[in-house]
């Protein structure tokens, strides 16, 4: 393959939390929790399907509208937001979370993808800046869900 085959970049991060999969689901779905972890500026909004809630981050300035294409609890959520270099008509990125249970649903494998970044240099550092902050929410989110602890706190600011 030659780079002129790659269209488009997309990453997936994945973790386990020790948790079972209808707490581990909730914790990212439910505002209130993920305020206490993942979006240090708050978040406003359930993620429920057709669902437009805002995010904000002290260390990424301003909030912004998340769109909620689908949820399933509690297996799976996928949401849309507006960003640059994108493949998307729309000028969105998607991303997936998947919660499958493991070890007989005393823990979850999170699974998050995300997509249509154009194969270019400024997709390219789009993306593995988002990848970085997917995977700094999952670790995060262990974090919370397992000992209450929130690791973002004082980490980027």
């Amino acid at each position: 393959m030659n780079t002129t085959d790659l269209t488009e970049l997309s990453f997936t991060v994945s973790g386990r939390v020790s948790r079972p999969v209808a707490e581990v689901y909730e914790a990212v779905a439910d505002p209130a929790q993920l305020s206490r972890y993942f979006t240090t500026g708050g978040a406003r909004g359930r993620l429920e399907p057709g669902a437009e809630v805002i995010w904000d981050f002290h260390d990424f300035p301003g909030a912004f509208p998340v769109r909620v294409v689908e949820a399933e609890a509690p297996r799976r959520i996928v949401i849309e937001w507006d960003g640059e270099a994108t493949t998307d008509d729309r000028g969105v990125t998607r991303t997936t979370f998947e919660f499958e249970p493991v070890d007989d649903d005393a823990r979850t494998l999170v699974t998050i993808t995300e997509s249509s970044w154009r194969a270019t240099q400024d997709g390219a550092r789009h993306a593995f800046g988002n990848c970085e902050g997917w995977t700094s929410m999952l670790n995060a989110l262990k974090a919370w869900v397992e000992h209450g602890i929130n690791l973002r706190e004082g980490f980027y600011r």
